[in-house]
């Protein structure tokens, strides 16, 4: 059963809560995060990166950045700016991009039901990229940031979270400079809040769609918790983690495309060759780029040209549920064998570029700092749940989940 609770959020006053929202703290780089934050001193940027508030030579991971995260953070609760609910309470977050809502339930998950994988994860974590997050939260005493969850979808719960929208208005509502709305409603009846908690001890599982680092940081900061306070109950808040749970069947993954830097000393000639007996090359000579429409299927961008790719039959392994995904396929026999990418997570020569840029900012790379291109089709849902629940992982860069969780709208304070 999955342990689910309301709390105390810390949120931004209704009169700025535009103002406050900001990009996750990882999308963007320091020189970006300062942009973003110019001229806006409520910037939520200003506590998941407040290395933009120091001088440039600071270095990111240093103390003293996260003692000027808890300081904003402070600053901004003192003036108002930031206030807190005096009672527990859950919060309806709606997103809408591009015509297509998913509305998820703002709560807090046990860090325990993580370690006893009832929260289900399918990508392994870098200790090195968890340190910063361990940091930022525990400096500023609480999850600044919140994690994307998503489970297989109950009417029951759906049902509340739905009447509860048509039958009270929202305390935020706002479209970001990317055209996104958010809406945003706080659940203040008891009996409900009651009933949802219920209701999530009814499902299975909790999976992880995107944060796989945060929530690792935030349990990670809830066990130094409790071995800082020996005779810890359970309930204090430092024993759960700070998420936004959609139905899985409001959610779209979209494609995580590769670029890589050169064709590891092959000519185009000798590239195109060797990538033919693993797949049917094919040039594209339709009107734009080459969008993959189905699986095992894939777009290839090199010298100002598109290629469809279509895997062969005998390089795919259907009865592995992970080898057969598209990026499996990709790693196993082009990136690998050929561009010579042993480890994508480590190698310097690839790089990722999320669907939410589109097919053209692959050919933009490939024009600027890389040689070739891909484009996939993106695993589904259903892949997405059968790999965590039998213990597997994804390849690394396997899903891009749009729209991104704004933050600042709450806060969970430890």
């Amino acid at each position: 059963m999955a342990v689910v609770k309301p709390f105390r959020g810390l949120r931004p006053n209704p009169s700025v809560a535009d103002k406050v929202a900001a990009l996750p703290y990882d999308v963007m780089n320091r020189e970006e995060a300062k942009k973003m934050a110019e001229g806006n001193p409520h910037s939520f940027l200003h506590v998941s990166r407040s290395e933009i508030d120091l001088a440039d030579s600071v270095d990111p991971y240093s103390t003293e950045v996260y003692e000027k995260a808890a300081a904003n953070l402070k600053k901004m609760a003192a003036e108002g700016i930031m206030i807190q609910d005096q009672a527990p309470r859950y919060y309806i977050y709606k997103q809408i991009m591009d015509g297509r809502a998913q509305t998820g339930l703002v709560a807090c998950s046990s860090i325990d039901e993580y370690m006893n994988d009832i929260v289900k994860k399918h990508e392994f974590t870098r200790p090195e990229k968890e340190v910063d997050r361990i940091n930022n939260f525990d400096y500023c005493n609480a999850n600044t940031e919140p994690v994307f969850f998503t489970y297989r979808a109950k009417k029951e719960i759906s049902d509340i979270t739905n009447n509860w929208i048509q039958n009270h208005p929202p305390v935020y509502d706002f479209t970001s400079e990317d055209g996104i709305s958010h809406i945003m409603w706080v659940m203040d009846d008891t009996g409900l809040i009651q009933e949802l908690e219920n209701l999530f001890k009814g499902v299975d599982y909790l999976y992880i769609a995107d944060g796989h680092h945060r929530t690792a940081s935030a349990v990670k900061v809830g066990l130094k918790r409790r071995e800082e306070n020996p005779n810890f109950t359970g309930d204090e808040d430092f024993n759960f983690v700070m998420t936004v749970i959609f139905p899985d069947e409001e959610l779209m993954i979209m494609d995580y495309n590769r670029v890589v830097k050169d064709l590891n000393g092959n000519s185009e000639v000798e590239f195109l060759k060797k990538a033919s007996e693993a797949f049917e090359i094919e040039a594209y000579d339709g009107e734009g780029q080459y969008k993959p429409t189905e699986r095992h299927t894939f777009g290839m961008y090199m010298d100002g040209k598109w290629y469809k790719l279509t895997a062969k039959s005998h390089v795919i392994d259907e009865s592995d549920i992970v080898e057969r995904l598209d990026v499996s396929i990709l790693q196993k026999n082009l990136l690998h064998p050929i561009l010579g990418i042993e480890n994508p997570r480590t190698d310097k020569r690839i790089d990722f570029v999320g669907g939410i840029r589109g097919l053209k900012e692959l050919e933009r790379r490939t024009q600027v700092d890389m040689k070739v291109a891909f484009a996939l089709y993106p695993p589904s849902m259903d892949e997405l749940f059968a790999i965590a629940d039998i213990g597997e992982v994804m390849p690394p860069k396997s899903t891009w989940f749009e729209p991104k969780l704004r933050s600042g709208l709450f806060v969970h304070l430890l």
